[in-house]
C-alpha cells in the first residue's frame, strides 16, 4: 500500500514539473518583436550652444546647419551655420517674433525651414542664409529631411509627408507603424542610405524607418548616454540628428544641450 502511494505521488510530481516547464516555454520572448537596442559607439563629444532650443540639425558637405525654436516667441527662432568646434553661429538669420522655428533640410542649395503652428516654410540661400522665398502648408511642422529629390516632413503624428522641393506640394503621405501600431511623436528626421532616422519626441529613442515597408525596423535607446552627460532637467528634450557623409558618423543632440555627440550606429 505504501509503495502504491509513493508511486502515485511520484507520478503527480512529475506531471506538475512537466506542466511548469511547458508554461515557461510558452511565455518565452517573441523574437519577432523589435527591441530597443543600444548598438552604437560614442566617437567624440562636441560643444553645443545652450541657447539653441534645437529643432533641426543637418550637414551640407561638412558644413553644419541648425534651426531653433522659441517657446516664448521673443524672436529667438533662427537658422544658423554653426562652427562645430565651439558651437557658435558663423552666420544666422532670425525669424520674426510671430514664428516658432522648427526642422530644416538642405536641397538644391536651398535651406528649407518649417514653423511649428504658423503653417509657413521659409526658404534661404544655403551660403548667405538670406531668405529667398516661402511656402504655405496645412497643419503643424516638426522635422524635415530629403533624399536628394523629395522632401520628407513630419508633423508629430505617425505620418511622414512626401513633398516636392520646387513647389512644396504634398505628393504622398506614408503612415509609419511598429509592433504596437501607429508610431506617435515622430519628430526630427535624417535620411541615410535608404532609411529615415527619427527622434521620437519626449523619449531617448531614435527610430530607423523603412519608408517602403512603412515600418520601424530598429529602435536605438540613448538613455545611458543622456543620463551620463546631460543635466536631469534637460533629458526629455532629445532632438536633432545629422549624418556626416565624409566621416560616416551621426551627430545627435537636444534642446539647449551643452553637448553634441558624434556616434557610429551599428
Amino acid at each position: 500500500m505504501k509503495l502504491l502511494i509513493q508511486l502515485l505521488f511520484s507520478t503527480l510530481l512529475f506531471s506538475s514539473c512537466s506542466n511548469s516547464n511547458a508554461n515557461n516555454s510558452e511565455t518565452s520572448v517573441d523574437n519577432s518583436v523589435p527591441k530597443k537596442e543600444t548598438n552604437y559607439t560614442l566617437i567624440k563629444n562636441w560643444p553645443h550652444n545652450t541657447n539653441f532650443f534645437l529643432e533641426g540639425l543637418e550637414f551640407k558637405d561638412s558644413t553644419l546647419y541648425e534651426s531653433t525654436g522659441d517657446p516664448d516667441y521673443t524672436g529667438q527662432s533662427r537658422i544658423a551655420i554653426v562652427n562645430q568646434q565651439n558651437g557658435n553661429s558663423i552666420i544666422e538669420t532670425k525669424l520674426d517674433k510671430q514664428y516658432f522655428g522648427e526642422g530644416l533640410t538642405i536641397i538644391n542649395n536651398k535651406v528649407f525651414m518649417l514653423t511649428y503652428k504658423e503653417e509657413k516654410c521659409f526658404v534661404y540661400d544655403s551660403k548667405s542664409l538670406k531668405k529667398t522665398g516661402e511656402f504655405s502648408y496645412k497643419g503643424e511642422g516638426w522635422g524635415m529631411t530629403n533624399d536628394g529629390s523629395k522632401i520628407f516632413m513630419s508633423n508629430g503624428t505617425n505620418n511622414i509627408s512626401v513633398r516636392n522641393p520646387n513647389t512644396f506640394a504634398e505628393e504622398n503621405v506614408v503612415s509609419i507603424f511598429d509592433e504596437n501600431g501607429p508610431v506617435s511623436n515622430i519628430n526630427e528626421l535624417e535620411y541615410v542610405n535608404g532609411f529615415v532616422y527619427a527622434n521620437q519626441w519626449q523619449t531617448n529613442n531614435i527610430l530607423k524607418i523603412d519608408l517602403n515597408k512603412k515600418l520601424v525596423v530598429k529602435k536605438i535607446d540613448f538613455s545611458s548616454l543622456v543620463n551620463q552627460y546631460i543635466p536631469e532637467n534637460l533629458r526629455k528634450e532629445m532632438n536633432g540628428i545629422a549624418y556626416n557623409k565624409k566621416s560616416k558618423t551621426f551627430f545627435i543632440t537636444g534642446k539647449n544641450w551643452p553637448l553634441m555627440f558624434e556616434i557610429e550606429i551599428k
